[in-house]
């Protein structure tokens, strides 16, 4: 843990949120264009929740398999500095996103065993950054925010060619031995910083990237 770590506040729904996380210390702000999430905004929403942020604060758009159309959409109203790809999309897929939109691309894989983490080699160096999420059960209507966790030993002692977020259940309380299990450098919360669904919490903002960051 340290300075050198960053943490990512994803599903942010207003700007004072947004603000006051960029104040608190987050490296990146997340909002989420999926329509039957609790913290779904509008391109136009979105463009007001990073209206006045610093310039060193990485602005992420969290995707679930967009067509090129809706990626067109919103690069035309919002700067965006990543897209978060958090659906089905293959290799070939975050490959054709990222030349077409000249972006980062960050690629979600949902994890609950060791197979999980076999199957995620093949974004390994083609997305530009991963995230290891705890996998949505089989009858979930949505990929995650779930704040559900995985076992972070998992991820122990294995190198990745791209860099990685560790999300699923994170809150101010259990993140610091998160990062200690999974060797995490970057980390992502979503509920686990709310007070109600799509509703961030101040303290709980402040508290997790305190204890991500050991301050």
């Amino acid at each position: 843990m340290g300075a050198k770590l960053k943490v990512k506040i994803c599903g942010l729904t207003d700007p004072a949120a947004a603000e006051w996380a960029a104040e608190s210390g987050a490296n990146y702000l997340g909002v989420v264009f999926f329509a039957r999430s609790p913290r779904f905004v509008s391109f136009e929403r979105a463009a007001e929740i990073f209206e006045f942020l610093p310039a060193k604060v990485e602005r992420v758009g969290l995707f679930v398999d967009p067509t090129d159309q809706e990626l067109d959409q919103a690069m035309n109203r919002i700067r965006l500095s990543h897209l978060q790809l958090h659906g089905q999309e293959t290799p070939e897929r975050v490959e054709a996103v990222r030349l077409e939109f000249g972006m980062p691309v960050i690629k979600a894989v949902g994890i609950s065993s060791a197979a999980d983490l076999e199957k995620a080699k093949a974004y390994d160096g083609v997305a530009d950054m991963l995230m290891f999420d705890a996998k949505a059960p089989a009858d979930s209507t949505r990929p995650g925010g779930l704040g559900q966790v995985f076992d972070w030993r998992l991820l122990s002692g294995l190198r990745w060619q791209s860099p990685w977020f560790l999300a699923g259940g994170l809150t101010p309380d259990n993140v610091a031995d998160a990062i200690a299990q999974s060797g995490a450098k970057m980390v992502d919360v979503s509920s686990g910083a709310e007070s109600a669904p799509g509703i961030k919490d101040p303290d709980l903002v402040a508290r997790f990237i305190a204890a991500a960051k050991g301050q």
